[in-house]
């Protein structure tokens, strides 16, 4: 699983540990002291408080980023129809993946690491470690399926117009639920909650994967670093190089196309300049009538500044698409780096840890894997920001979600002050005049016409 802590800080367990051999903590990275036994040094509690502090002000500006701006994608691609499209499916699973990850990682690695004790008990331990693991995996298999539903979308168009309908998504999505589903099997079946003894004469609890063997251990993280970061990873970098060698190749023809363009415009105006000896009627037909010397120019002129009419909206458009497709090329090539950035770490971690446990518990213990920890958990708040916010029709659809929630509580409130004012028009009437009754009718209607707009 991506979330695999690394929380060993002894070196050589004596007798006085209890069953400390292989420790592998799935949701907390505290240290574990034992007595009797030779144990790594701590560096002074001063930089330990910094260090924690620091911790938990990362990993809540992590969280909550995650939470927000994954429950922001979900509220606006449910409540958007327009935006129930084919690549919003597989981010719309991408948020839910992301905010399950947010849920059920920071908090159950972020609250043992402070108390230095699993507090949740034996079935959370079970359940944590479980939903972690498929929070990871969907979320990755969720960047594969929108990297080859892209590819597909730009580099096959007619073919993909074909089976890129929204039932396909929801197969594909549907499949990748379930196969996370399965694949995370052995974490609820081999997590178990251990005892310890902590310094301070009290007995902890931690939350660990035990395995039946080493080399089962071994092959599972194998397998875990192939499946969900190396092959992902490879599928990734291949679709969007084929993606941006597409666009660069259409960047091209519209360079090309422009400075076609630019040459007939120069063709054009020497051949209007230059007629005066040989002119063959290529670009205007020059009547033979006296008069045509004086209309000459003013035909020149007009159809000059309607060709520079449009030629210049084409140019504009032009530029524009030469704009967005190198500000696409920049943002693939910025969603396989983060990519690599966030997971790399964390799987070098867990398959070293697989192979060397003491190597890798003395160079990782504490602070380092608790922010290789943090980088990994910073894909739920970066995918909403590079899937989705930085899209303008995403932002647009959002705006447009909270701009009818307000348009609809501000009707609400209308039709309350509406009600309320039909009331009070009604007593007055009653009791006043006809002349005024209907000057207070015709107020009553301009008002409500005015306020019921909303």
């Amino acid at each position: 699983m991506a979330l695999q802590a690394l929380n060993v800080s002894v070196v050589e367990v004596s007798v006085g540990c209890v069953g400390q051999g292989n420790l592998s903590v799935e949701v907390s990275d505290y240290n574990i002291s034992c007595t009797n036994s030779s144990v790594l040094s701590r560096p002074s509690s001063k930089v330990r408080e910094m260090s924690l502090s620091l911790r938990i002000l990362l990993y809540s500006l992590i969280f909550l980023l995650s939470v927000f701006g994954n429950l922001l994608i979900i509220v606006v691609l449910i409540l958007n129809k327009r935006m129930r499209t084919v690549t919003n499916s597989f981010l719309l699973s991408l948020a839910v993946s992301d905010l399950m990850m947010a849920v059920f990682c920071m908090p159950f690695t972020l609250i043992p690491n402070i108390l230095e004790d699993f507090i949740f008990g034996g079935a959370m331990c079970k359940t944590v470690s479980y939903f972690m693991g498929i929070s990871v995996s969907i979320s990755t298999f969720s960047l594969v399926a929108i990297a080859i539903e892209r590819y597909s979308a730009i580099c096959n168009p007619l073919k993909s117009r074909s089976w890129q309908t929204r039932s396909h998504a929801y197969r594909v999505i549907a499949a990748t639920w379930l196969v996370s589903l399965l694949i995370m099997v052995p974490y609820p079946v081999f997590s178990v909650l251990r005892s310890f003894p902590k310094n301070n004469a009290t007995v902890g609890h931690m939350c660990r994967l035990d395995w039946p063997s080493p080399p089962a251990e071994q092959t599972w993280y194998v397998l875990l670093l192939f499946t969900l970061f190396f092959i992902p990873g490879v599928v990734m970098i291949i679709a969007y190089g084929l993606i941006s060698r597409e666009l660069y190749r259409g960047i091209q023809f519209e360079l090309d196309q422009s400075r076609e363009t630019a040459g007939q415009k120069n063709g054009v105006g020497r051949a209007l300049t230059g007629s005066n000896d040989d002119d063959d009627g290529c670009y205007i037909q020059v009547s033979k009538k006296p008069a045509s010397g004086v209309e000459l120019p003013t035909l020149s002129a007009s159809s000059g500044a309607a060709q520079a009419k449009t030629e210049r909206p084409r140019s504009n458009t032009s530029e524009a698409k030469l704009q967005a497709k190198r500000r696409v090329i920049r943002m693939l090539m910025v969603i396989v780096a983060l990519f690599f950035i966030c997971w790399m770490p964390l799987y070098s971690a867990n398959t070293w840890k697989a192979f060397d446990l003491k190597s890798a518990s003395r160079a990782l213990t504490g602070a380092p894997i608790s922010f290789i920890h943090l980088l990994s958990y910073t894909s739920a708040c970066v995918n909403p920001i590079i899937y989705c916010f930085m899209n303008t029709r995403f932002r647009k659809a959002l705006l447009s979600t909270f701009a009818c929630c307000c348009r609809n509580r501000l009707c609400r409130h209308c039709r309350w002050g509406k009600r309320r004012e039909a009331g009070e028009d009604g007593i007055t009437a009653t009791s006043m005049a006809t002349s005024m009754a209907t000057s207070m009718s015709k107020f009553s209607y301009t008002t409500v016409s005015t306020t019921g707009t909303c």
